[in-house]
């Protein structure tokens, strides 16, 4: 029934909540008081909505009382009878005829089409089913109804084209097979819609009746984009079947996906080969159309796989097609140029897969034809194709910053890529596109790929020689040594095996490779930035070496001559690029030793000889004998265990000897201040610096493998299963004492006495912060180095007898991060290091001065050292280590981050002590910097106890079947906490208090901390501590779970930003009261003091979960009660239900997943 006071209170409220003059009070009552109605009886709220949509109110107010009906039908629908649905239903058609109106406004027309569509979703097939005479009837009474119709069509498929949590299982397949099973209707619908007003909006336009000609054109539009709509999910024959694709009704309707394919491929090509025949004259709007032309030709290459057709005719379009995408990738304009290589990289993906099946002989299954498929259109990519591609992506390897006018006779007028191109991707991303493509050509084309690379680099280097700007044509140089290594790695290391290819094919790519070699090696070139080039032209070659080893002496010889051809020691930083290039040919030692493997084993010796000899004449620095001694490591490891143990003794031995005297460690390390004088010797300084570094390359290098940390125990590694075990011992003594000095700086007693610029140095570089704001990468001085799996550094430090600010704050930060790299990487040795290592020093070295930290610090320590430490420590040490560390780091961190979150939440400023030092003045960029480092320490922490409830490390935890089991005996039969202290990690933490406190503390706050990447991790925390509640008959705990844990998920569920981890939380909210109401009463306590419940509620949502024993049925009452309970006040449920994405409507395709461009180190 209406009541007109509530609707005139409503309007009043929507008017005062929309109206910024108003005062904040009154905007936050009028909210109140809207929020209040959308929360109360929905037969008042349907009522006054509908009333408040009328055509005498403002826009405003309209718009809003359409949402507030979406709001109904989408979260409340099922609190409406049937009878009032269908009521409901009719009133909202009906609306429809009212609203079609010239005068209306889109968006209204919009909400209404949406409000239909809603509400048909929402009540499945059988309404649509009634409802469809009369919304045929509507779309047949003009243009602007009909625009409204097609508009709700295509929002009909919305919940099948968007993911939609609630609609997945039996209502998502529901309404696929209700809209299924409605194409036949709804198709020809959509192309008598779409025959019928093209054809009238340019009757009327020919007519001159403009306004009605637009109103045709609106239903026009409105049609194509409900077809998108369905193209996305519908079967492609039933478009064809119904004229969709064809554009008229085809006398057979026997379509299928290869004709309809080819149909939509031939009225593509046919409207634009006209245009590509005139595109280099074409004016600039006409560019427009091939960019889309090129666009739809790639979604068709991912959309039709290469399938057995009746077949001539699809090859002749196929090689078609091809010519016509080689002319966009030629182009001179970059947007036709890239869509066309989006093309040709599916193109060649798909011809060039390999099936995985072992009937690809067999012509008689389908895997064989395909096959066979394949290789047909294979060989209509010709050597004049692949040798265009290849010249055309050598030269667009250059960037525009990077091209000069003098390169004219290169470049032409290729428009190069810049930077302006696209915002959303870099020329990195692009260029790693571009060698994707070269690795297909090569892979199918090895030998015309390896002549086209070294015709083009043999020009180049002609070019170079004959330039009077070397500098300038340096560039295409530069831009050509990816490309060579790209087709390199693909003929030695490709998928196809090169041992298997025919002696002629390696006999010609033997001798194409060989000449380019030796014609690098012949360069004289002492020029730094040339000499930097050669090195990375040298190190491509490496898997040519491998297996033709004979030319591995010769470009040993060449590397040592360009290192000795550059100074050693400078001061200028003009002079900076020697220092690179240094560091360059190094870097190339270990590339090829990764590349050739065995073939360097015979000059090992010859290699080691001219070291030492360089050592001895003082014309290798420390940095270079790190770089070449992890290439020796590296060597060493193809050899045998034997070996790697002899290099690593040979490479440590000198080091040892000066890491463990006494003297430097009294003299520096017995009290932090003196850490003053240790950096005042600078030469001193940068050896201790590259002892730490090169001990961390050696335990790389040495055995351990990226991704090798086990979540299992590692008690059972043996002290000589690993060559670097019996070198701990004389590492980590003096570094744990390094890293106590260091960590010492920062408290307030040390830094006080400080002198100015060591003071300074503890605080952040401008790379750090620039690095925080996400204002791009910051460029590094003059003279700075990247070392490899390492920092910014300069090498010529060695030299100064002063350290700058600058240079002690490099050298603080690569010790630290070394340090903690070392400790980590040590601790998956397993015994060697945890009962080797004295952990008392260990624990004073990382925690004394943990309360001084600042959060950046603490960041690296948790991510490098601490989550190896817990990964790999065996179980019978955990109290031992872990329960030393993670006390003292959790009481600290949960501090910080409370006191910070509460900051940043309630203030806006997370107030960090990173930034502490920051003068004022750019409030802004220090909050920002503030919330970055908050949320980064809060997601390294969060992180922690994801790993801490790894799978591996609590293998005995009950699982959530063996838990539905064992809820309902009695406390008694069941185990203490501490029995699962010794198997579970998470039992250990929990059976200390002095850790549980602290955890437990985080792991309720983080609930409230609005980050989203948090609370995915410690979710899974959450799940452990559920179920080891349950398990066990610890009184505390289940307290924990039922009052605070249950309470604060719910709070949880207020904040938007937890959406994503949704459906865990109520998940878990679900596992407390099934498993637990039984043993404590607060879950009901709890659900009860919520505003919008009765003990009737209560009471039918119990019944309910008793009826079912599905997880999935009871997780959604739960949902369904949560949401009533609180009165939809739930933003994290909200969110994943009232998700609207508009599909096909999207920005031209342009994303580049990155590709692999270069093996550097």
């Amino acid at each position: 029934m209406e009541d007109s006071g509530i609707s005139n209170n409503v309007a009043r409220a929507i008017t005062a909540a929309l109206d910024w003059t108003s005062s904040p009070d009154a905007r936050a009552t009028a909210h109140s008081y809207l929020e209040t109605v959308k929360a109360g009886d929905t037969r008042v709220l349907a009522s006054t909505s509908f009333v408040l949509v009328k055509r005498d109110l403002s826009p405003e107010i309209r718009l809003f009382a359409f949402k507030m009906l979406q709001h109904l039908v989408r979260l409340r629908w099922e609190e409406l009878s049937p009878v009032e649905r269908r009521h409901f239903a009719n009133v909202a058609v009906d609306l429809m005829s009212e609203i079609a109106n010239p005068c209306e406004e889109w968006a209204l027309k919009s909400q209404t089409a949406a409000l239909v569509a809603e509400i048909v979703r929402r009540e499945g097939p059988s309404l649509w089913q009634e409802l469809w005479p009369s919304i045929v009837t509507l779309s047949n009474m003009g243009p602007i109804q009909a625009e409204l119709v097609l508009m709700m069509l295509r929002w009909l498929p919305e919940d099948i084209t968007v993911h939609n949590e609630d609609l997945e299982g039996d209502r998502r397949r529901m309404l696929l097979r209700g809209l299924s099973q409605s194409l036949p209707e709804i198709f020809p619908l959509l192309f008598t819609m779409l025959e019928k007003h093209y054809g009238a909006a340019l009757m009327e336009a020919g007519r001159q009746q403009m306004d009605v000609a637009k109103q045709h054109a609106a239903a026009l539009i409105a049609a194509i984009n409900a077809v998108n709509a369905y193209a996305e999910w519908a079967p492609l024959s039933d478009l064809g079947k119904y004229g969709i694709i064809y554009g008229k009704r085809p006398l057979d309707d026997g379509s299928d996906f290869d004709t309809a394919m080819k149909v939509v491929s031939e009225t593509l090509m046919n409207a634009s080969k006209d245009f590509l025949n005139k595109s280099s004259s074409a004016v600039s709007n006409e560019s427009g159309f091939f960019e889309k032309y090129c666009y739809s030709i790639f979604h068709i290459s991912i959309c039709c796989p290469l399938r057995t057709c009746d077949s001539f005719g699809f090859i002749l379009l196929v090689c078609f097609s091809n010519l016509q995408m080689l002319g966009f990738f030629q182009h001179s304009k970059l947007a036709l140029h890239y869509h066309s290589l989006l093309f040709w990289l599916s193109f060649m993906r798909d011809i060039l897969s390999k099936s995985k099946t072992g009937l690809v002989d067999d012509p008689n299954t389908s895997t064989g034809r395909s096959e066979n498929e394949k290789a047909r259109l294979l060989a209509l990519v010709t050597d004049d194709i692949c040798s265009a591609i290849l010249e055309t992506s050598f030269t667009r390897m250059l960037k525009k910053e990077n091209a000069y006018a003098e390169m004219t006779p290169t470049v032409g007028t290729l428009e190069l890529w810049s930077n302006e191109f696209d915002s959303k991707i870099d020329f990195s991303n692009y260029r790693s596109r571009l060698l994707e493509l070269i690795r297909f050509v090569t892979s199918a084309k090895p030998l015309l790929a390896a002549a086209n690379v070294s015709e083009r680099t043999t020009a180049a280097i002609k070019n170079l020689m004959a330039a009077s700007s070397s500098t300038k044509d340096l560039a295409i140089m530069e831009s050509m040594h990816l490309a060579l290594e790209n087709i390199v790695v693909t003929i030695f290391d490709g998928p196809n095996e090169y041992s298997k290819i025919s002696p002629d094919l390696q006999h010609s790519l033997r001798q194409t490779l060989e000449g380019l070699l030796q014609q690098l090696i012949s360069l004289k070139w002492t020029e730094p930035t040339m000499v930097e080039v050669l090195g990375h032209y040298l190190d491509a070659l490496g898997p040519f070496l491998r297996y033709y080893p004979d030319a591995v002496g010769s470009v040993i010889n060449k590397l040592f001559e360009l290192l000795t051809s550059l100074p050693v020691m400078v001061k200028d930083p003009s002079t900076s690029a020697a220092r690179r290039a240094r560091l360059q040919i190094c870097t190339s030692f270990i590339r090829i030793a990764k590349a050739a493997n065995e073939s360097l084993l015979p000059h090992m010796k010859g290699i080691a000889d001219t070291m030492m000899y360089l050592q001895t004449e003082g014309v290798l620095l420390r940095a270079e004998q790190n770089i070449l001694g992890e290439a020796f490591l590296i060597m060493a490891s193809s050899a045998g265990t034997q070996q790697q143990q002899e290099v690593l003794l040979w490479l440590l031995e000198p080091l040892s000897k000066q890491w463990t005297q006494l003297e430097w460690q009294e003299a520096y390390l017995t009290n932090p201040p003196n850490l003053v004088h240790l950096c005042a010797d600078t030469r001193f300084m940068w050896s201790i610096f590259h002892i730490v570094t090169f001990f961390e390359k050696a335990l790389k290098r040495s055995g351990y493998r990226k991704g090798s940390l086990s979540l299992e125990n590692s008690s059972k590694t043996t002290p000589d299963a690993h060559p670097m075990a019996c070198h701990l011992l004389w590492m980590m003594p003096p570094l744990l004492k390094l890293l106590r000095s260091i960590h010492c700086l920062w408290s307030p007693p040390v830094t006080q006495v400080l002198p100015g610029e060591m003071r300074a140095a503890l605080g952040m570089s401008d790379a750090e912060k620039i690095s925080l704001l996400g204002e791009g990468k910051h460029k590094l001085p003059k003279g700075s180095l990247t070392f490899n799996d390492g920092y910014p550094s300069d090498i010529s430090k060695e030299a100064y007898s002063e350290a700058s600010g600058n240079d002690i704050r490099n050298w603080l930060k690569g010790i630290r991060d070394s340090g903690y790299s070392i400790l980590g990487l040590s601790a998956t040795l397993g015994d060697p290091f945890f009962r080797s290592i004295d952990s008392h020093s260990a624990v004073v070295a990382l925690m004394e001065n943990i309360q001084h930290m600042e959060f950046r610090h603490i960041k690296q320590l948790v991510h490098s050292a601490l989550i190896p430490l817990v990964k790999c420590c065996p179980s019978d040490m955990w109290e031992v280590w872990l329960e030393k560390l993670l006390h003292p780091l959790l009481l600290h961190v949960h501090q910080a981050l409370s006191s910070s979150w509460s900051s940043l939440l309630q203030d806006g400023k997370a107030k960090v002590p990173d930034l502490s030092g920051i003068l004022v003045g750019s409030d802004l960029k220090v909050e920002v910097m503030e919330e970055k480092l908050l949320r980064d320490l809060t997601r390294e922490m969060c992180s922690l106890l994801s790993v801490l409830a790894s799978p591996g490390l609590n293998a005995t935890v009950p699982s959530l079947e063996q838990v539905g089991q064992m809820s309902h005996t009695e406390d008694s039969s069941k185990r203490g906490l501490n029995a699962f202290a010794c198997s579970s990690m998470v039992g250990f933490v929990l059976h200390y208090k002095s850790l549980a406190a602290p955890v437990l503390k985080i792991c309720i706050e983080a609930l409230g901390w609005s980050d989203s990447e948090s609370m995915s991790k410690v979710s899974t925390f959450c799940g452990l501590v559920v179920l080891l509640a349950v398990s066990t008959n610890n009184v505390e705990l289940r307290q924990f779970v039922c009052k605070d844990l249950f309470y604060a998920i719910i709070q949880g569920l207020t904040l938007e930003s937890n959406a994503f981890i949704s459906a865990d939380l109520v998940g878990l909210c679900r596992e407390i009261f099934v498993y637990l109401s039984n043993r404590d009463p607060s879950p009901r306590q709890i659900l009860l003091s919520l505003p919008c419940i009765t003990q009737q509620d209560l009471f039918a949502f119990e019944e309910a979960l008793s009826k079912t024993g599905s997880p999935k049925e009871q997780k959604q009452h739960m949902k369904s009660l949560l949401i009533m309970a609180t009165g939809n006040k739930l933003k994290a449920i909200a969110a994943q239900k009232g998700v609207n994405v508009i599909t096909n409507v999207t920005t031209r395709f342009r994303t580049l997943d990155a590709a692999p461009q270069s093996n550097h180190d």
